[in-house]
């Protein structure tokens, strides 16, 4: 077969993405601290950006939430720790970014949440800008220094152990503390490590195991309680018995737990709510690590007229110039055509920056109205009434891509008057109805679960079939299956086991 060259003619269509397309995509998914970040590092890097400084001192009408909303469906508030679960260790033209497709409502050219967005008749969404006032304090400024943990028991150290020996041993048992204040069972594979006797270890860790708080450099959950009644005198051979039998009070087996302890009722019932004020993780007393409060990107606000006020919070939003007479007076200094590449490039991406930003903005806050549209009756009577959302729906209502919506509601965040939620939170999927009717989001399904559950006697628990017997009369087509999965998935213990824990806390007097 003979090989022979030729020309070819051929027409195709491809989806080229620049860098300034890739990084106003990469926007839309950042978080509010992420983007601060990102903007942060272009001032940095930029001589023509520089960040706008406000000088309004008007406080906002409300106060949005300051935590988050509590989980509809997630555990209670009482005590769980007797599960035993282990310790947790002007060049516009220059810019080769096409947002039309990402950004923009097409056929129209209008930006996001525009013109379009006025005449609602639904719930009347309008858009403001919420300005918050920045002349104030942060107070974190003023936090004081917390001691944490291995300061706290580093400082107790030289106090109790003198030998040079014991000291160096004492110093590396205080690394290994989590922040829960337990340490590594495995003593000998430490002895290895070390190249010390077990012994010695072991007297150390005893000295250690006598500093605040009590309970410290406990290696189980039974000798952390062991330690702390030590310090209060109240160690006793029942009481050591009873630790031994911790899995037994964990599983609720009352009677067992009689015969290994060897008490009756009333003296049981005194020794569990004895252990009950025992604090398991004594470490997290020091130094507990702060939480980064959640900050909303969207605030929803119930309107006069019965509709909701959809508003980005522009506390979040990063506001940045272009400072155009510097530019114009470098430019005429320009001596090099590097130089004039230099400066140009710099408008470009100070441009494509404020333009990417704006957009990015736009396109938050179009998406958040429309689950507030779509979610409306949830906003109005709670999360009974979540209906049925997936991205499909918002992108088709919007107009732009299910990449687009999913880049948006990742780690956005919308305060409403319900408390705070992450904007996926409003995505469920869909469970048929047992008649013709709407159906039914799986997160309303969940919260009628938890409530049926918490509501029953001790005398009448709900089994997983009766469950389902309750939601089909309810309206609600689900399998046994997927009542289970969802109990479990809220850490719900299944019927025996429920009976079994109310029947004791009827027993004990509470103290359960």
């Amino acid at each position: 077969m003979a090989l022979s060259a030729k020309l070819e003619l051929r027409q195709g269509q491809q989806l080229v993405m620049t860098p300034q397309l890739q990084q106003a995509i990469r926007l839309l998914q950042l978080s509010n601290l992420e983007l601060t970040e990102f903007v942060d590092a272009e001032l940095e890097r930029n001589p023509l950006l520089e960040r706008e400084e406000t000088t309004s001192s008007a406080k906002p009408a409300e106060e949005a939430p300051t935590q988050r909303a509590e989980d509809p469906v997630g555990d209670s508030a009482d005590d769980r720790w007797l599960d035993l679960r282990e310790p947790v260790s002007d060049h516009t033209g220059g810019l080769d970014a096409d947002f039309g497709n990402v950004f923009q409502d097409p056929g129209t050219g209008e930006p996001a949440g525009g013109p379009g967005m006025t005449g609602m008749s639904w719930a009347n969404v309008t858009q403001r800008m919420h300005n918050g006032s920045t002349d104030g304090h942060d107070l974190e400024d003023f936090a004081v220094h917390q001691i944490s943990l291995r300061e706290h028991l580093s400082a107790q150290l030289p106090l109790t152990v003198t030998a040079p020996v014991e000291r160096m041993i004492g110093q590396y048992l205080i690394d290994l503390v989590d922040d829960a204040g337990y340490i590594p069972a495995d003593l000998e594979a430490l002895s290895q490590r070390l190249g010390a006797p077990l012994e010695l270890i072991e007297s150390v860790l005893g000295k250690l195991q006598t500093f605040d708080p009590p309970g410290i450099f406990a290696r189980s959950l039974a000798e952390c309680l062991a330690l702390q009644l030590k310090d209060q005198n109240r160690y006793d051979p029942l009481m050591a018995q009873l630790l031994a039998n911790l899995d037994q009070l964990a599983n609720r087996n009352i009677s067992a737990l009689k015969k290994a302890v060897g008490v009756d009722m009333d003296e049981l019932a005194e020794m569990i709510r004895e252990i009950k004020h025992l604090n398991p993780k004594p470490g997290l007393k020091f130094g507990a690590v702060q939480m980064q409060p959640v900050v909303p990107d969207v605030i929803v606000r119930a309107a006069s007229d019965g509709g909701w006020h959809v508003e980005l919070n522009s506390d979040t939003l990063p506001r940045v110039l272009i400072d155009r007479t510097y530019y114009t007076r470098i430019a005429k200094a320009a001596a090099t055509e590097k130089d004039k590449d230099y400066l140009f490039d710099c408008l470009q991406t100070a441009n494509w920056l404020v333009k990417s930003l704006d957009q990015r903005a736009r396109t938050i806050l179009k998406v958040a109205e429309q689950i507030v549209r779509q979610q409306d009756s949830f906003f109005m009577y709670g999360v009974q009434h979540l209906r049925p959302l997936n991205l499909k729906a918002i992108a088709d209502a919007i107009k732009m891509h299910e990449s687009t919506v999913s880049r948006v509601t990742s780690n956005k965040y919308i305060a409403t008057p319900r408390g705070i939620f992450e904007l996926k939170y409003f995505f469920t999927s869909a469970i048929a109805s047992a008649a013709d009717g709407e159906a039914h989001s799986s997160e309303s399904v969940r919260y009628r679960i938890k409530q049926m559950i918490d509501a029953e006697p001790a005398d009448d628990v709900l089994s997983d079939d009766q469950l389902v017997d309750r939601l089909r009369n309810q309206g609600v087509d689900i399998a046994r299956r997927t009542v289970a999965k969802y109990r479990e998935a809220m850490r719900i213990p299944s019927s025996v086991q429920r009976r079994r824990d109310k029947r004791l806390v009827e027993r004990l007097g509470g103290v359960a």
